[in-house]
C-alpha cells in the first residue's frame, strides 16, 4: 500500500488548467479532482491552492465590447469576478461527486502581513480540514491592486504550506520540473534533487508562462525558502495523468519532477511566518560585516551595536529586513522599537537588541561570496 504525505497543498497553475484558448480546461479539471479525492480517501490532508479564475474569465468573456478599453487592473478584477464562481463551481461539483466538501478561501496580502490576521486565517483553515473539508485558495483579485497582489500564486501557495505546517507542497506547471537548459531543447536534463544548499540560478530563465504571472524564477525562489523550512517541495507536470498522487507518495518519486528537499532544522511556526514577510517589511537595519556575519552563523539577535544605518519608516513590532553592508537582504525579523528610536540607537553598546533571535529568520539559501560582506 502507498504511503502519502499526512498533509500537502497543491498548487495548480493557470497553464494546467486553461486550453490554448484560455477557456477552463474541464476535463482535465475533472481528472485532478479525481486524484486529489484518491488521496482524501487515503486519509491525506489536503489544501489546494488553484490558480484560473481570470484566465477562465477572460476565455468567458471574451468578445464582449469595450473590453480592450479597460486598464490592466480593471480587466484582472472583471475577470477574476467571472472566473472565479467558474471555477469554484467547478470544484464543488467534482468533489461532491466523490463524496467531498471543498470550500472557497480568497486570500490578500493583506491576510498575512498582520499577525493575528495570519492567525485566524490558518484557525480557519485548520477547521476545514479537521471536518474534512477540501480549501481551495486563490487571490482575491477582485480586491487586489498591483502593490497589494501576491507575485503570483507559487508565492501564496509558500506562504500556505508554511502557515499550515504542510509536510510538503507540490507545484504543478506545464512542464516536468526545472531543467539545466531551455525544456524543449533535447540537450537539456531534468534537474531531479536540489538540496538546501544549491544554488539553481544560473539554470533559471527570465520567461514567464503565457497565462500566469509566474515563471521558473518564481517557483525555484519559493520552493528554495519553503524546503529550508523543512517542508519537502516538488514541482512537476499537472498534464501528465496520475501525477498528483505519484508526486504525493513518501520516497523517491516514480514520475519525472524535481525534488527540493527539506532541511532537517526546520523553525519555529512564527519565524516561518517572519520568513515569508518580506514583501511586507516597513524599513531595513544595515549591519556591519561582524554582525552579519554573526547572524548567517546563526542564533545570534541584531544588537544596536551592529547596525550602521536604519531606512524606512516603521513602528516596534512591525516586520523589517535586516540587510549586509552591501545591501544585500540576509534576514526578516520583529523590531523592538521604532524607526526614530532604532536610529538614536544604532552603534551603541549595552542597549536590548532591536531584533530578538527568537523573532528573526536567516535565509539559510543565501550564499556569500568570500568578499561579500566585506564590501
Amino acid at each position: 500500500m502507498t504511503e502519502y504525505s499526512k498533509r500537502i497543498v497543491v498548487k495548480i497553475g493557470s497553464n494546467v488548467l486553461t486550453r490554448a484558448d484560455g477557456m477552463l480546461d474541464v476535463t482535465r479539471l475533472s481528472s485532478l479532482v479525481d486524484q486529489l479525492a484518491e488521496l482524501r480517501r487515503a486519509g491525506v490532508e489536503l489544501v489546494v491552492v488553484s490558480s484560473g479564475a481570470v484566465a477562465s474569465g477572460r476565455g468567458e468573456l471574451r468578445g464582449l465590447d469595450g473590453l480592450g478599453r479597460l486598464d490592466q487592473v480593471s480587466a484582472r478584477q472583471l475577470f477574476s469576478a467571472v472566473g472565479q464562481a467558474k471555477l469554484i463551481n467547478r470544484y464543488y461539483d467534482f468533489f461532491r461527486e466523490h463524496g467531498i466538501h471543498c470550500g472557497q478561501v480568497l486570500a490578500t496580502k493583506e491576510n498575512f502581513a498582520e499577525r493575528r490576521h495570519y492567525l485566524n486565517q490558518k484557525n480557519c483553515m485548520d477547521a476545514m480540514l479537521r471536518h474534512g473539508v477540501v480549501p481551495i485558495v486563490n487571490e482575491n483579485d477582485t480586491v487586489s491592486i498591483t502593490e497589494l497582489m501576491f507575485t503570483d500564486n507559487d508565492e501564496l501557495s509558500g506562504l500556505i504550506a508554511a502557515m499550515m505546517n504542510a509536510d510538503k507542497l507540490i507545484i504543478l506547471s506545464n512542464i516536468d520540473g526545472l531543467f539545466t537548459g531551455n525544456p524543449s531543447d533535447p540537450a537539456s536534463q531534468l534537474i531531479e534533487r536540489l538540496e538546501t544548499a544549491d544554488d539553481p540560478t544560473c539554470f533559471i530563465s527570465s520567461a514567464k508562462s503565457s497565462l500566469g504571472r509566474g515563471g521558473m524564477g518564481s517557483k525555484c525562489r519559493i520552493a528554495r525558502r519553503v524546503a529550508a523550512e523543512g517542508i519537502e517541495v516538488v514541482l512537476g507536470n499537472g498534464k501528465r495523468d496520475g501525477i498528483i498522487p505519484a508526486l504525493a507518495a513518501v520516497g523517491e518519486p516514480s514520475v519525472p519532477c524535481t525534488v527540493f528537499v527539506a532541511s532537517e532544522a526546520a523553525p519555529s511556526g512564527l519565524k516561518k511566518w517572519i520568513a515569508h514577510s518580506d514583501s511586507f517589511a516597513k524599513g531595513s537595519l544595515y549591519v556591519n560585516a561582524g554582525a552579519a556575519e554573526a547572524l548567517m552563523r546563526g542564533g545570534a539577535s541584531v544588537l544596536p551595536l551592529g547596525v550602521e544605518r536604519v531606512e524606512g519608516d516603521f513602528e516596534a513590532e512591525d516586520i523589517v529586513t535586516v540587510r549586509a553592508p552591501d545591501g544585500h537582504v540576509i534576514a526578516w525579523g520583529r523590531v523592538t522599537a521604532g524607526a526614530t528610536d532604532a536610529c538614536a540607537l544604532a552603534g551603541q553598546s549595552g542597549a536590548k537588541p532591536l531584533i530578538h533571535a527568537d523573532f528573526l529568520y536567516v535565509d539559510e539559501t543565501i550564499k556569500f561570496r568570500d568578499n561579500e560582506l566585506d564590501n
